[in-house]
């Protein structure tokens, strides 16, 4: 099924086994603010290297696993069937870094990060700047031989993971005055400090802060690219998040579908398993059809990138499968709780946590609302054809 060949096979089933061993942890992980106990989560990363399921996304050059972008949502798709974001650490770097990385960058940040040494998060989002990414009021002065930044960004997902964050400010002078540059930071670097760490309705060990930038100095030497270039690593991060967001919601679903359908088959009620009655067999039904279309859609996409499809086509397929299937999980996620019952809405039951963490994938990496903007554009541009 899919057309997967023995290579796509072969990582699928090493994701799938990983994040296996890690689902009993789950309902420890939930009263214990997403954490793993530091024995099982150190032995976990440290089997993460050695079975080829860290820095997917990069090339072997580098000591990444080289994978297809069909691989590399096989491997999130797996890493989307566990809750409380157990199976984050199957991190994937910047997928735009290698392209424009310095020697110095390179050494200092991404190989590090590739072998699961170091880890990133973003500094994007504002208080009143989301999913328009230009509406940013952090600044980037130059001063002598670097910059300063300053600003507070919202949403700083992994900054208590992370070793560094890539920070996005408005040039306030130079040439390119009024354009995005894109800077890496290191995690602590004076004058960043962390406003607050509001509570999410998720349970995972990643914490999602407000971060200040006070006149943060940085040498010259942690640009990212060119003074002016900063919109565009931020399109191709959100570009690839995009797929991962539809993969992992794929996970979550067939986790849901599985675990409703085994529990409607158990419970019994009125003499029957509740999967006999009509109303449950449709609300299976539905989301396993639902399941079905969205995997399509997604791997097509996806094989589209390695076909080298036209950058604006990917972009706007990015935002169909992420719209598609995070709206898809939403609904899976709310029947599964319906056939639970009164178990759905417990902590314990792994349709409760689901329910709760799925709802932010249509928000983060552009809400649903905006993938709808995108599309529509694209449509508007090329016609249906050229899309689908």
């Amino acid at each position: 099924m899919y057309q997967l060949s023995l290579a796509d096979l072969d990582v699928q089933a090493r994701a799938r086994v990983f994040v296996d061993d890690l689902i009993p942890y789950e309902a420890e992980a939930e009263v214990h603010g997403g954490r793993l106990p530091d024995d099982v989560a150190a032995r976990m990363k440290e089997r993460a290297r050695s079975e080829g399921l860290l820095a997917t996304n990069m090339p072997r050059a580098l000591g990444g696993q080289g994978c297809t972008m069909l691989q590399q949502v096989l491997v999130q798709e797996q890493v989307g069937r566990a809750t409380n974001a157990l199976a984050w650490m199957l991190s994937t770097p910047p997928q735009w870094w290698p392209e424009v990385a310095t020697e110095f960058q390179l050494e200092r940040w991404l190989l590090p990060t590739v072998r699961g040494e170091a880890g990133e998060c973003y500094a994007i989002t504002e208080e009143g700047a989301g999913s328009d990414v230009d509406a940013i009021e952090a600044t980037a002065r130059r001063d002598g031989d670097g910059y300063v930044l300053d600003g507070v960004k919202w949403h700083v997902t992994s900054f208590n993971e992370s070793t560094y964050t890539f920070f996005q400010g408005r040039l306030v002078d130079g040439p390119h005055a009024g354009e995005h540059a894109m800077f890496v930071v290191d995690i602590p670097t004076p004058g960043m400090r962390v406003v607050r760490n509001p509570e999410y309705s998720h349970t995972v060990s990643h914490h999602h802060p407000i971060v200040a930038f006070e006149a943060v100095r940085v040498p010259a030497s942690h640009l990212i690219g060119d003074e002016g270039g900063g919109m565009t690593f931020a399109y191709e991060w959100f570009r690839f998040e995009r797929f991962m967001v539809a993969a992992r919601c794929l996970g979550a679903a067939e986790r849901l579908v599985a675990e409703a359908s085994r529990f409607a088959s158990e419970r019994v009620a009125g003499g029957h398993p509740i999967a006999a009655y009509q109303l449950v067999q449709a609300m299976l039904a539905d989301s396993l059809t639902e399941l079905f279309a969205a995997r399509a859609i997604v791997y097509e996409a996806a094989r589209g990138v390695d076909e080298g499809r036209d950058r604006k086509v990917q972009h706007a397929q990015a935002s169909m499968v992420k719209l598609y299937a995070s709206e898809m999980a939403g609904r899976v996620a709310d029947r599964a709780v319906q056939i639970f019952g009164g178990r759905g809405y417990m902590r314990e039951n792994v349709a409760e946590r689901f329910f709760r963490e799925l709802r932010v994938e249509r928000i983060w990496e552009g809400t649903s609302e905006i993938q709808r903007v995108i599309i529509a554009g694209q449509l508007a541009k090329r016609g249906v054809q050229a899309l689908v």
